[in-house]
């Protein structure tokens, strides 16, 4: 604990998580938790892995949580693939066993992704220092990455880089995962989609 609370925050000790040793008023444990994933986005990883989903949906719910911070102004992201980068990293730190990048990744994220796998064997928590230095660099950067069209082109250029075999299993083994309600709304959407960029080509033609 922090020397300059350890007086006038141990009245409070009892409404902070049981793990953290810091008080809620400190500005240690404002950004403790900031690092630390929310509980309802525990909650939703934790029934997904329980429903037998892969691994890369529930560190979706991660991913998920990061965008939307980055939308709500609680921080910035240089790009969308920051974002997501923000989003695995804490899905790692939070026992998803992701495997591991590519070998075409770079070095540095290989390194990274070992760490979070290594912190999460652990379950140390994340240092304060540094995760004030994170907060403070994203906050400098901006909120166009979390955008429905910075997403979708992050998305499109995902998976132009795999193989049309890779994506077809991809879609057998989501198709496998859902239940028919949801299925049937997703080829709803999948039909809207197709009427929608038909109706601009032609339109296009036509002009």
């Amino acid at each position: 604990m922090n020397g300059g609370c350890a007086t006038s925050c141990a009245a409070e000790m009892a409404s902070a998580p049981s793990e953290s040793p810091w008080h809620p008023g400190c500005v240690d444990y404002r950004h403790w938790r900031r690092a630390m994933p929310e509980e309802t986005t525990m909650k939703r990883a934790r029934k997904a892995k329980r429903s037998g989903k892969a691994p890369s949906t529930q560190a979706g719910e991660f991913v998920r949580e990061e965008i939307h911070h980055v939308r709500e102004g609680k921080h910035g992201a240089r790009s969308a693939k920051q974002a997501i980068a923000i989003g695995l990293s804490k899905a790692r730190r939070s026992g998803v066993k992701l495997p591991p990048p590519p070998a075409s990744a770079k070095a540095t994220t290989k390194r990274s992704a070992k760490s979070a796998s290594r912190a999460a064997a652990r379950r140390s928590r994340p240092s304060p220092k540094r995760s004030r230095a994170v907060t403070r660099a994203l906050k400098h950067e901006g909120r166009a990455a979390a955008s429905h069209t910075a997403l979708a082109r992050q998305a499109k250029g995902a998976a132009r880089r795999r193989s049309s075999a890779a994506r077809s299993a991809s879609a057998r083994k989501a198709a496998r995962t859902k239940g028919p309600r949801v299925r049937k709304a997703a080829a709803q959407r999948a039909a809207r989609t197709r009427q929608r960029r038909r109706s601009r080509t032609s339109a296009a033609s036509g002009s």
